[in-house]
């Protein structure tokens, strides 16, 4: 997709942490961790669900935006790889304008939301957030600024990630 006269690169931020992978990829598919760690301060906890095991499980999350209030979203995992490669993509659930019948946009966009882990070291990964809204329509990216709204909070999610894998408890 073309931006602006270039490729559209999916958004990505990435940080060393200093835990190895499979200390770090079991918080990223318990869907009822994702509070812990989301640095967006939109995920409220896990209304369905359970731990992912691989591509084509569900889980609906509870969120809250100030322009939407509360709503859920359902979040179809579409990348699975255990300890390296974790993506979902949500679409709009109960109490989102775009769920309701007769919405003038899709309950489900297209973008994907990913987190990449790669070794760096017996004792820690480089985990990589991943926003891709390649599959957007052009008018909902423009939106968004291509994904860039969500940079900050991104940053703030591999923040707290790194803080639970590293200072537990």
């Amino acid at each position: 997709m073309s931006v602006a006269g270039r490729e559209y690169q999916p958004i990505s931020v990435s940080r060393r942490i200093g835990a190895p992978a499979s200390v770090i990829f079991p918080i990223l598919a318990d869907p009822g961790r994702h509070r812990e760690f989301d640095g967006s301060g939109m995920v409220q906890g896990l209304v369905t669900g359970h731990t992912i095991s691989g591509v084509g499980d569900v889980f609906v999350m509870k969120m809250y935006f100030d322009e939407l209030g509360q709503y859920e979203m359902i979040n179809h995992v579409v990348e699975y790889q255990l300890d390296r490669r974790i993506g979902w993509e949500p679409e709009a659930g109960r109490g989102h304008p775009n769920a309701e019948p007769g919405a003038e946009r899709s309950a489900r966009w297209g973008q994907r939301w990913s987190f990449e882990l790669t070794p760096d070291g017996p004792d820690a990964a480089v985990v990589t957030e991943i926003f891709d809204c390649s599959q957007v329509p052009e008018d909902q990216r423009v939106d968004i600024d291509y994904g860039n709204i969500w940079v900050d909070g991104m940053h703030q999610t591999l923040e707290r990630l790194d803080q639970l894998v590293t200072r537990p408890g």
